[in-house]
């Protein structure tokens, strides 16, 4: 047995290598942005904004109770518009007892792993090369565009750059949250706060590498695996339905190109789409009547041709000319892979599917990670173009990944932020033990609420996670505002049983928080207290013990 192992290893030394190095890559990275300490979680200062969304999903599952029909807890009332399979994944591990941050991070850097494998399996099979496909891996990590100027703006080149690029802890730049050109997705923070993301994308690219595999086989295919396939297909919109959208795209059009494996393809998506039809029909019945609709330039504030092209410049840097130089260095496979994703690029700079017009930005993520194995190829035609070709592939490479490179240090040197959780924090552990698992809170607070880290619902979490969704938070806002700010305590019990709420949670602080509306003192003149903290000035209320005779 270890004689095999030992031959099978040196045999695939490269795939074991890289395995190895994924493995531990991901499990580091994902480990040194959430972790956990004496009770309290520790979030890494660059994550926190997402994990305050994604610690109440995954609680829900854990410590509440959100089934039937499965509810946005931020957001409760309608049926969850959120792809919520992964943190519903999490969710179960931690309520069979394994501890939050290794529920969350293994299947986060097991998913992420995932990914750096099938973007070296696709590279290597499209460009029948390893070296393309290890390149592929690092232009993956180390995004290509042009945010190394703005470093260099605030850091002149000197003899203390290479200090000054390893001790930096703030990305150069952040667009458009940060009001500069480069955004903020490329990099590695878009893995470590979407936790969620690496899964349907590896998912994505090992499809489409067993679907091009597929037509260059003679011998029917096997009917177990396209129902495998097509199964996982049909799940993928819980997983993350834009994924789900651009697998249609990019088969479909392979279809046209693939007469071999037009079968094949034909069943899998035919079974995926009768598998994901209850999810499509719920989304299409919920849908925003703000949500599809032209959007020229994706995030580029000048929308004409020109600025544009100059955002996408700055964005993909040297991928702008290497990436379509590689496609018509690449072989037909290659060809034919392109123009499948290529819709992509065009449907992230010209629609809007959400509000927000940034979350295209998944989109555009799929494209450049493929177009950059197209990068990757046309790196390797220039070093075999004799030694001209040599002296300039080294520069080009270095210039590639420079602002990956500066990236990475201020995810490596991030400071947390800590949350005391579960059964240290006392408001969290009598919200666990003195309320139903599905209740929900009337809130006064919106981050990191105590009834969200119990798996409980708020009626209205920080609006721009629901607004981002679709949810109609102007009046959602509009009844909190009610509800806290009446002086009417039957008109106020009225509301909050219409509401279905079940608690009320009252947070005084000081000065008062201006994203809150004012509240009133009906509550502590009226109400009677189920439960006080006096240290944070926080008192909760039972609605139905202080409502039941209005």
């Amino acid at each position: 047995m270890i004689k095999y192992l030992f031959s099978f290893i040196k045999k695939n030394l490269t795939e074991t290598i890289l395995l190895s190095f994924s493995l531990a890559f991901s499990f580091w990275l994902m480990f040194s942005t959430f972790s956990y300490h004496e009770e309290s979680m520790l979030i890494a200062t660059k994550a926190w904004s997402d994990f305050g969304s994604h610690i109440p999903l995954i609680r829900s599952f854990s410590y509440g109770f959100n089934f039937l029909p499965i509810e946005y807890p931020l957001f409760p009332g309608e049926p969850i518009k959120y792809h919520f399979l992964f943190y519903l994944f999490v969710g179960i591990l931690e309520k069979i007892g394994l501890r939050i941050d290794y529920a969350l991070n293994v299947l986060s850097a097991c998913s992420f792993s995932l990914l750096m494998i099938s973007i070296y399996l696709l590279a290597t099979y499209i460009f029948k090369s390893k070296i393309v496909g290890i390149i592929s891996v690092i232009f993956f990590l180390f995004n290509s565009s042009l945010s190394f100027i703005e470093f260099f703006k605030i850091y002149p080149l000197s003899s203390q750059t290479l200090t000054q690029i390893i001790s930096n802890n703030t990305f150069p730049s952040f667009g458009p949250y940060d009001g500069k050109i480069v955004s903020a997705f490329w990099n590695l923070n878009i893995f470590t706060n979407q936790r969620h993301l690496a899964l349907p994308i590896a998912f994505l690219l090992l499809l489409m590498f067993y679907i091009l595999k597929q037509s260059h086989k003679n011998r029917k295919a096997n009917y177990l695996i396209i129902l495998l396939w097509g199964a996982l297909v049909g799940i993928l919109p819980y997983l993350h339905f834009g994924i789900f959208i651009m697998l249609y795209i990019i088969i479909g059009t392979l279809f046209l190109f693939l007469p071999k494996a037009r079968l094949s393809i034909f069943f899998i998506l035919f079974l995926g789409g009768v598998l994901a039809l209850p999810r499509i029909i719920l989304l299409q019945n919920s849908a925003s009547p703000s949500g599809l609709d032209l959007y020229m330039g994706y995030l580029a504030s000048d929308k004409t041709f020109l600025g544009i092209l100059y955002y996408w410049l700055m964005n993909l840097g040297l991928s702008i000319i290497l990436i379509p130089l590689g496609f018509l260095l690449a072989p037909k496979d290659g060809k034919k892979l392109f123009i499948s994703i290529l819709p992509l690029f065009l449907i992230g700079n010209l629609l809007k599917f959400s509000p927000e017009v940034a979350a295209n930005h998944k989109f555009l993520t799929v494209f450049i990670i493929i177009g950059n194995m197209f990068s990757a190829f046309a790196l390797l035609k220039l070093w075999r173009f004799q030694i001209l070709g040599k002296i300039i592939v080294l520069p080009l490479f270095c210039l590639m990944i420079l602002s990956g490179t500066i990236d990475f240090f201020p995810i490596k040197n991030d400071s947390y932020m800590t949350i005391v959780d579960y059964p240290k924090n006392k408001d969290v552990k009598w919200i666990v033990e003195n309320t139903p698992k599905d209740s929900i809170f009337l809130n006064s607070t919106y981050f990191n609420h105590p009834a969200s880290l119990a798996g409980r619902k708020i009626f209205l979490g920080w609006p721009y996670f629901a607004w981002s969704l679709g949810y109609d938070t102007n009046e959602r806002a509009r009844l909190m505002k009610e509800i806290l700010g009446s002086t009417n305590k039957k008109i106020a019990c009225n509301l909050l049983n219409e509401n279905k709420i079940d608690f009320i949670e009252i947070q005084k602080t000081y000065p008062p928080d201006p994203n809150i509306p004012q509240i009133s003192n009906l509550f502590s003149q009226e109400f009677s207290i189920n439960y006080e903290n006096p240290t944070k000035n926080l008192t909760i209320y039972n609605v139905k013990k202080n409502c039941y005779n209005l």
